[in-house]
């Protein structure tokens, strides 16, 4: 069937909300479009791509880590027709039907919008945060904790909820020691995470605590805090500060278009997921303050995909798009990397993995090299991987690319001075020439390829 020129349904944001959307309205026969997000308000796929072990996901009784989970969801997606793309949107236009929806790269007119654009974690805005974020402070665990600057050293983590606890948790694997700061005199999180905090003998609690700044000359070296009962500020010798302080929902491209309650959240109607207005749905974190939890946001997402195709149905919208006999490849999957051992090593191949390869290429290498460092249960990582993967594929024989698990070869992260994850290298002649750290578009790393071929 030809590309029509109204879209049955776009889905704004990804994670367990705009997954479970896409998928419900895949499997209706809608062929949904996905803005999956790519910066604006997180990562694609939500705050699960930054967390370890889910263990209250049904179906998953060993439980399963947060970037799985998002990539099963993303491919069981496009397995039903889903059309994803990694973009932010940037302007949606509700005034008129069918609607507008806007990315920097494309426009799609539609009748029906699912928003699933979550909610983005805070930050204190401490006097030198700026000064030391990515060098002592960070928001995410799961992506930093690994490197080695917080390899063997005390570290602390500021929050109250099941988010803090599990940082903390996750950081014992890797700190001399965790320091839990709660602002009040009891946590927010469930009892079964704060029971296991609590036995941890590498978490030490500081009830009534808040931090007042970080201090360090060069690298961070502690941070103030100040009990809120006597008022006393003291020094506590950390290396590093992991923010889990709450969150902020990602309404603003909303503002003005559809009811928002006085700190932002989506209104929707009691026991719905119908906005202000009609043929907009609302799911996921946007529009829940209270519960916040993978299979609430799925369940959501659920709600608002039906919700669409009957909307759609009874306004006599839909165009149905029958499934082909075949599942689309999903690009996460079957892109190895092109060595695993030394005696594999092949000067002559593009792709490559681990502290051997790099070693040799490094030194017998005349090509550009790209060097990615990852870390365990990154989601950002993860993000990165299909984005570098279909670059890396373009210069096919004009650059070596390694990827290098800062857990598993420390030494050469150590020496390379990543401080977090993922950071992607540029070397030429055996030179740093380029350092990009985080996700970034697939043009700017072709830019950086292209001036030191």
């Amino acid at each position: 069937m030809t590309k029509p020129a109204v879209e049955n349904l776009v889905i704004i944001g990804s994670g367990p909300a705009g997954y479970t959307a896409a998928i419900y309205a895949g499997r209706a026969n809608l062929k949904p479009v996905v803005f999956e997000g790519f910066q604006a308000g997180g990562l694609p796929g939500g705050q699960l791509m930054t967390t370890t072990e889910v263990e209250n996901f049904p179906g998953f009784p060993e439980g399963i880590t947060g970037p799985d989970l998002m990539d099963r969801m993303k491919a069981q997606a496009e397995r039903w027709g889903a059309e994803l793309y990694t973009e932010d949107v940037i302007e949606v236009d509700f005034s008129q039907r069918p609607f507008t929806v806007r990315s920097e790269e494309r426009e799609f007119k539609t009748h029906s919008i699912v928003i699933a654009t979550g909610a983005t974690a805070k930050r204190l805005g401490l006097p030198s945060e700026h000064t030391f974020w990515s060098r002592g402070i960070s928001a995410c665990a799961i992506c930093d904790g690994a490197t080695p600057i917080f390899r063997g050293v005390d570290l602390a983590v500021i929050g109250a909820g099941d988010s803090a606890l599990e940082e903390a948790i996750y950081l014992t694997k890797y700190g001399s020691k965790v320091n839990l700061l709660v602002r009040s005199e009891k946590m927010r999180a469930s009892k079964a995470m704060q029971d296991r905090a609590l036995a941890n003998p590498k978490i030490e609690v500081h009830w009534n605590t808040e931090v007042v700044d970080v201090f360090g000359n060069g690298p961070m070296e502690g941070v103030h805090i100040r009990n809120n009962k006597t008022g006393e500020v003291r020094e506590l010798h950390v290396k590093g500060l992991f923010y889990a302080v709450g969150h902020t929902p990602n309404t603003s491209l909303f503002k003005g278009q559809l009811e928002l309650d006085e700190v932002g959240y989506i209104v929707t109607k009691n026991g719905s997921v119908e906005t202000s207005v009609e043929g907009v749905f609302a799911a996921g974190d946007v529009q829940d303050h209270e519960f916040r939890q993978a299979i609430s946001a799925a369940g959501t997402g659920c709600m608002g995909a039906m919700l669409a195709e009957r909307w759609l149905s009874a306004n006599g919208l839909v165009q149905e798009f029958h499934q082909e006999d075949h599942t689309p490849d999903n690009e996460l999957e079957g892109q190895q990397l092109a060595t695993k051992a030394s005696e594999e090593f092949d000067l002559n191949s593009t792709r490559h993995e681990g502290g051997f390869a790099l070693r040799k290429l490094f030194h017998d290498s005349d090509r550009l090299l790209v060097v990615k460092y990852v870390s365990p249960g990154c989601g950002p990582c993860r993000t990165l991987k299909p984005i570098l993967n279909k670059v890396v594929d373009e210069y096919d024989g004009q650059i070596h690319f390694v990827e290098i698990d800062i857990d598993q070869d420390r030494d050469i992260a150590e020496n390379a001075k990543v401080s977090g994850t993922p950071t992607v290298q540029f070397f030429k002649n055996k030179e740093l020439v380029k350092e990009v750290k985080g996700v970034k578009q697939k043009t700017e790393y072709r830019q950086l390829i292209n001036s030191h071929l």
